[in-house]
């Protein structure tokens, strides 16, 4: 290595300059002298030579062994000593502070040449191997993954501090402990011991890889889902020196798959509900006809018949068979109306300005009759200036019909109905409020059920009528196709339905 730059350490002025000539003969340079150990120092710190002749006996407090030791531990600079000492006390001190050389005065010039471009050679290799070393070290401390290596005793060499985070080691306490007591791994159902990927390693020479539902048992005990794979490590003569491990934490990957077979078990259960939605629709189309044909013609037949015979029982019995040809026929609607509601296919609304003031006492009048029968009582109360309400007039009349059917049935004799009308024109979107109220009270346990299908409140005095369960869904699925709320409490003998409804 020509035009290396060499400083020369030696008390005796004439060495030193026999030195910086034979240095410079060689094709270095000497760039300073000097003479005594804390001179060596500050020379070496200021000029950054490539390599340091030191002789051990200097000048001074500081001998060349101290000198040689601090600007190696300093400045990584190596050191040749020439000295004219042999005596085995120098030797060993000389031998602790790692130098590249040990002349002993007198020396060949050839050997002082040999002996510097060695030491400039190795001393770049190892150089070299050092930032090799600092590099894979920065980057197996700072990926992702936990890191673990062995030597062919199965004991600890590296660690990295994922891996230290994962099993609850520290680099310093796992170094020289055997890999499977660190890397404590089992099977996540039966718990039973796995052998360590590093052993297999180590006795096949192949890569080894964990078998799936491993878990990584802590220092603490606690269970971590890792997945892993080991391999050898091996010479430049491909002999295996020792075994590598690289494993992670599974935990985030195990719940998204878990997460994601949830998901498609899900679609797969609303592909298959949809089916059966569609055989159920289907079904109820199918029987809804060929049940309602029949009951029609019945129906018919039982009005003939009732005109043309006179015997009042005969006209009885054939009262009570079209009622009850009436009542079949309105379950199969309301079975129909509630498929359509529940599958988006009811009849499309068309609002039309509807004259609440006018068109209530209307609706009610029907049940007016039906009230007296009962002795019950049924009132309205409507404000003198109640506005008109655009909506579906078809849909909000099924809605109240149903409503005060219902509280008909469930008022006992002798109790009052009543129906109020509000409205508040202040709010940004001017909402109409219909109460119907019964003197009949639903215990709270079953309110949360009072719109379900087919659910009727036990125990309830309903005038010997049939009752399936299907008007209050129906009359749930109205107010949401008109973009209204309905809500339903009982307390003091009274339960009251309200109504809230705007302009469509």
């Amino acid at each position: 290595m020509t035009n290396a730059k060499i400083l020369v350490v030696e008390d005796e002025a004439i060495v030193a300059k026999d030195l910086e000539y034979r240095l410079i003969k060689f094709g270095y340079t000497v760039p300073a002298i000097a003479s005594s150990g804390e001179e060596a120092i500050n020379k070496a710190v200021e000029i950054c030579p490539d390599l340091v002749l030191m002789d051990i006996k200097l000048k001074g407090s500081m001998d060349g062994i101290e000198a040689a030791q601090e600007i190696y531990k300093r400045l990584d600079i190596p050191v040749i000593y020439l000295t004219a000492y042999a005596d085995e006390n120098t030797f060993k001190r000389a031998k602790i502070t790692e130098p590249f050389g040990y002349l002993l005065k007198p020396f060949k010039e050839r050997e002082l040449q040999i002996n510097i471009e060695i030491t400039l050679i190795k001393h770049g290799l190892e150089k070299q191997l050092k930032g090799n070393r600092k590099w894979l070290d920065a980057l197996l401390r700072s990926i992702g993954d936990g890191v673990i290596a062995s030597d062919l005793q199965e004991l600890i060499i590296f660690m990295n501090p994922v891996a230290e985070n994962l099993t609850g080691w520290k680099e310093e306490e796992a170094c020289g402990r055997n890999s499977s007591e660190i890397f404590n791994i089992a099977n996540a159902e039966t718990h039973n011991t796995v052998e360590s990927p590093i052993v297999k390693v180590l006795q096949g020479g192949t890569i080894v890889e964990l078998p799936v539902g491993t878990i990584l048992i802590t220092k603490d005990g606690a269970e971590i889902p890792i997945d892993d794979s080991a391999a050898p490590i091996k010479d430049d003569k491909n002999n295996i020196t020792g075994a590598v491990l690289v494993f992670r934490d599974i935990t985030e990957r195990k719940r998204a798959i878990e997460a994601r077979q949830k998901q498609i078990e899900q679609e797969q259960l609303v592909v298959q509900w949809e089916k059966i939605n569609q055989l159920k629709n289907d079904f109820l189309n199918l029987v809804s006809h060929e049940l309602r044909s029949p009951l029609s013609n019945m129906k018919v037949m039982i009005q003939m018949i009732r005109l043309s015979i006179t015997t009042e029982e005969a006209k009885r019995y054939l009262e009570l068979m079209e009622s009850e040809c009436d009542r079949e026929l309105g379950l199969i609607n309301d079975l129909l109306d509630l498929q359509r509601l529940e599958t988006s296919s009811y009849p499309v609304i068309t609002p039309d300005a509807l004259l609440l003031q006018q068109w209530l006492p209307w609706v009610i009048e029907p049940f007016q009759i039906r009230v007296q029968e009962h002795q019950q009582t049924l009132q309205i109360n409507l404000p003198s200036n109640l506005p008109s309400l655009f909506s579906d007039v078809i849909s909000l009349e099924r809605i109240l019909v149903e409503l005060l059917n219902n509280a008909c049935k469930y008022t006992p004799t002798g109790g009052e109905i009543v129906l109020s009308v509000n409205h508040n024109p202040s709010e940004a979107l001017a909402k109409i409020i219909i109460t119907i109220s019964n003197s009949a009270e639903i215990p709270v346990t079953e309110l949360p059920r009072i719109f379900e299908k087919f659910y009727r409140v036990p125990n309830a005095d309903i005038w010997n009528q049939g009752g399936s369960g299907l008007g209050l869904p129906i009359v749930q699925g109205l107010v949401e196709q008109l973009q209204g709320n309905i809500q339903v409490e009982s307390s003091n003998g009274w339960t009251t339905f309200t109504l809230t409804l705007t302009d469509l």
